[in-house]
């Protein structure tokens, strides 16, 4: 399930037993890749110039994702 306007946020909501002593987890949110959803790199990709590569952690502009911490409020 896509979460808000984050293409590459996922959520799940965790199997709670009816025996479960603690209390019930509520959603969790997890990332994946851009990555993920590219079969193949195309030629010609964007790239970072090689000082903010280094800040963003990867050359092409289609794999970098920033990650909002949806549990900060």
């Amino acid at each position: 399930m896509t979460h808000g306007h984050v293409p590459f946020r996922r959520s799940y909501k965790p199997f709670r037993g009816p025996f479960d002593p603690c209390p019930p987890i509520g959603v969790k949110y997890y990332v994946t890749p851009p990555n993920l959803f590219i079969g193949f790199q195309p030629p010609n990709f964007k790239q970072f110039s090689a000082i903010e590569a280094l800040r963003k952690g990867t050359l092409w502009v289609p794999f970098y994702d920033y990650y909002e911490n949806p549990y900060k409020k």
